[in-house]
């Protein structure tokens, strides 16, 4: 079981080494079924945009700095 269980979180690797600033953190509301992403400690937006794909980019200035998925569940 726990062979399989890193198999899974091991196909994350190409999409986590190129998080900008390259870090992340995350947290999941399962309440919310909300998926939150962050590319840096120190997460305060300055602009946020919902995508079609009800995800929200939130920004630094140009800066990308996180993503929060919505209905993540369905994912």
């Amino acid at each position: 079981m726990a062979i399989a269980d890193i198999r899974e979180w091991l196909r994350l690797v190409p999409a986590l080494r190129g998080a900008p600033g390259g870090e992340i953190h995350s947290s999941y509301d399962a309440d919310a079924d909300v998926l939150y992403i962050n590319f840096r400690a120190d997460s305060s937006a300055t602009d946020s945009e919902l995508t079609d794909e009800d995800v929200i980019v939130r920004y630094d200035g140009d800066d990308v700095i996180g993503v929060t998925v919505l209905h993540a569940s369905k994912r």
